[in-house]
């Protein structure tokens, strides 16, 4: 029996609909009141701005500016880096639009590549999709469970930390994680909303220790101040190493489409959701960063410690406590965004299960907790198997978050090119958010940011390169290709028939609902 014929979809289910399960959806992000409710557009913004969380994601990684491009190329990388990064949340919001539905790149892939390249084309969007987004949920307990030991470590002077305490407590994030997802589901959009709120008022706060009690550095230094001590000798591949390092809080923003399927009005909600969020997260991250150049101390002691962050605030207040404080208030902004990688994965999971790629077991919706649990869990099992990589050292399990921003860069390239080449040949639809007569030259801009910074997204950060220093993007990269290409030969030419179209007519129309039923 072909799985896609038997399971559930997302907001309706083939086969047998169980009224009583409220058609067996799950229901993460779903509204239940009528005409666009305020509440529920308001808990799916709350969720792409707490999981970007831009300006935190760059401060974990402050003290790498002293090794390649300095202040200024956070400074004047922002003036490159927003405007490219707008234009990828545009294309993909207009695609959102068009088809809010869970599996989003490699589904908008089949929609739009040349039907001659269809299934081939999809079916490496979606392998790729699918282990970038597991290792940005690896990136993510990695960091939970980091910050924790930052602020244990300080605190407890004559703690020794070891690989193993690493291990035990990603452990123990992921299998909460899984739990929250599983026992108390409904409760994480209140989190998320929350969470939020406090992205907000922690940059007020953050803004406010450091401007008033931290030294200060001159305005030459924050803007034309420049420091390359990676090893690379021309400032023109220092300045590209270095404004990387803003990337990394504006990818990603792809989670909100993954939960699509459990949003009311996704075609409205979703790509202003993401557009939005990803603006505010930009006034707020620069904001920050010039905030934090002014403020950051003596950066050789400042890149020399093991969380420069920790550095920071306490140089500025002074206090171990506050110090603490202020990091924990953070760690509970990376925890909320860490349970939306969860949500996300486990969404593109079951997706991709449910469209013939995974085993269809993966693709079931429990008619008890009415999410996708095993597919809630699968991504959590791999992450916990690849932590066990840190017994042989962190660079270990660096090779594994090194497929995460550049795994998601191919993806958006390979999305936007077939947008692309759909709008030359007249085959994009009308949808509620469109880029119109712009849209050409936004996705043309938006792949040549992209190509050209996926480029730099495989330079060796330090040189001479060393097993310690090598960058692992592009062997981790390549495996995954060829693992799928493999996999292609062997399995999907001959057995895989693509996305079923009346599935995915189906999903999305009932996304268009107002109400509950």
């Amino acid at each position: 029996m072909d799985a896609r014929e038997s399971k559930p979809i997302g907001l309706v289910q083939i086969g047998k609909v169980d009224s009583g399960m409220n058609d067996g959806r799950p229901q993460l992000y779903d509204d239940a009141s009528t005409k666009r409710s305020p509440t529920g557009v308001r808990r799916i913004f709350s969720f792409a701005l707490s999981y970007m969380s831009s300006w935190e994601a760059i401060s974990t990684n402050i003290g790498l500016i002293y090794w390649n491009g300095g202040p200024r190329a956070l400074v004047w990388g922002f003036f490159i880096v927003i405007p490219s990064v707008l234009c990828q949340v545009a294309s993909l919001s207009e695609l959102a639009s068009i088809q809010p539905i869970a599996g989003a790149q490699y589904h908008w892939t089949w929609h739009l590549a040349p039907p001659k390249y269809q299934r081939f084309i999809t079916w490496m969007q979606g392998w790729v999709t699918w282990f970038s987004w597991v290792s940005v949920l690896a990136g993510g307990i990695n960091i939970c469970a980091n910050s924790t030991l930052v602020i244990v470590s300080a605190n407890y002077p004559n703690y020794v930390l070891q690989n193993w305490h690493t291990i035990l407590l990603m452990y123990a994030f992921a299998i909460v994680f899984g739990f929250m997802n599983m026992y108390t589901f409904w409760l994480i959009p209140w989190l998320e909303f929350l969470a939020g709120v406090l992205h907000v008022i922690l940059w007020i706060v953050f803004a406010v220790v450091l401007l008033v009690l931290a030294p200060k550095h001159s305005t030459e230094f924050v803007f034309l101040g420049n420091s390359s001590q990676s090893g690379w000798t021309d400032d023109f591949t220092g300045f590209n190493l270095g404004i990387i390092l803003l990337t990394w809080g504006f990818v990603g923003f792809d989670a909100a489409v993954h939960v699509s399927e459990e949003t009311r009005k996704a075609r409205w909600a979703i790509p202003r959701s993401m557009f939005w969020s990803i603006c505010v997260n930009a006034a707020m991250a620069f904001g920050m960063v010039i905030i934090f150049l002014y403020t950051m101390g003596d950066m050789e002691a400042l890149s020399a410690s093991p969380y420069p962050l920790m550095t920071l605030c306490l140089n500025a207040t002074g206090s171990l406590g506050g110090a603490s404080a202020m990091l924990a208030a953070g760690l509970c902004i990376l925890i909320s965004a860490t349970l939306g990688s969860v949500a996300s994965a486990s969404r593109l999971t079951w997706a991709w299960a449910r469209d013939g790629a995974l085993p269809a077991y993966f693709a079931y919706v429990s008619p008890k907790y009415r999410i996708p649990l095993r597919a809630v869990w699968l991504p959590i099992v791999i992450v916990m198997l690849l932590s066990l990589l840190n017994l042989a050292g962190y660079v270990a399990f660096s090779v594994i978050l090194a497929l995460s921003t550049f795994g998601l860069y191919q993806s958006y390239i390979i999305a936007i090119a077939c947008m692309l080449h759909a709008r030359l040949t007249g085959r994009v639809q009308n949808a509620p958010w469109s880029l119109g007569r712009w849209g050409v030259p936004i996705n043309i801009f938006a792949l040549v940011y992209s190509a050209w910074l996926a480029v730099f997204m495989v330079f060796p950060t330090y040189v001479p390169v060393t097993a310690l220093y090598m960058n692992y993007a592009l062997p981790i990269n390549a495996l995954v290709w060829l693992l799928a290409l493999i996999m292609w030969f062997v399995y999907a030419n001959k057995k895989w028939r693509g996305l079923d179209l009346d599935l995915m007519e189906k999903v999305i129309a009932d996304g268009d609902r107002d109400t509950e039923d």
